[in-house]
């Protein structure tokens, strides 16, 4: 499984880099939408620091939730968060028996996944720990979402072009391979997660936009273009990203 950056380098900056515990709330909020009331136990796959999954945990009493990262690192701050539900495993291969849990979110991971099947892999085992009726709620379009019609965008937009991993209709198609049939949608904000010009060079410069290599003549070139841009320590607006669930047949 491909990752675009090194996470357990990234782990300590993680949250303060992402919108931190606003941001949270928001997907948070947004994911709880989407379970049904009487769900009681939930499956955070990729929970990473945890810090969606804490606010999973809390905003419903009766809902045991249960968070797997591959990431060691982030693995270690969620525990840290929820003592005893985290778990280290790999999404492709989770250690869970079928029809373990009511629920399973997977918020900002599959445009991780870039070798050939990996996301029908996950969406697929997603699906496997589901009890039948249970509801797999999954981000998709990630990289779409932060898209706002910016100027920045607009520097960024004749960047060479790479497939969504995580395009909504793709993960569509792999949901109803794997029995699940589609339930709903929502959206939410992320908070403090606008960019300016400034950090989208910082963004460029460690590997985020993954047809740039970092130090590429190419990027340079991108870089240059985005120095260029008024209003350097400015973020543009906030991406908003989209969920969508499932329901499994039975």
């Amino acid at each position: 499984m491909r990752q675009v950056l090194d996470y357990d380098k990234e782990a300590d900056a993680y949250d303060t880099s992402r919108g931190g515990e606003p941001r949270a709330a928001a997907a948070a909020d947004a994911v709880l939408g989407l379970v049904p009331a009487a769900a009681r136990r939930l499956l955070d796959v990729a929970c990473g620091t945890g810090i969606v999954t804490r606010r999973l945990a809390t905003a419903r009493p009766g809902l045991g939730v249960t968070g797997a990262d591959l990431t060691h690192a982030m693995a270690r701050m969620a525990a840290v968060r929820l003592p005893g539900a985290i778990v280290l495993a790999d999404s492709r291969q989770l250690p869970f028996p079928d029809g373990a849990f009511d629920a399973v979110s997977s918020v900002w991971l599959l445009h991780l996944l870039d070798a050939p099947g990996d996301v029908r892999a996950v969406v697929a085992e997603c699906a496997r720990v589901l009890r039948p009726g249970g509801v797999y709620v999954t981000t998709v379009d990630k990289a779409a979402s932060h898209n706002v019609g910016s100027d920045i965008d607009g520097v960024l937009a004749s960047r060479p072009p790479r497939p969504a991993a995580d395009a909504a209709a793709g993960v569509g198609a792999y949901a109803a391979e794997a029995g699940l049939r589609p339930l709903g949608r929502a959206r939410f904000q992320g908070r403090g997660q606008g960019r300016s010009p400034r950090r989208a060079i910082a963004d460029l410069r460690r590997g985020w936009f993954m047809t740039l290599p970092p130090g590429s003549s190419l990027s340079e070139g991108f870089a240059t273009r985005l120095a260029a841009l008024p209003d350097q320590d400015r973020p543009r607006a906030d991406p908003v990203f989209t969920l969508r669930s499932f329901r499994k047949a039975g």
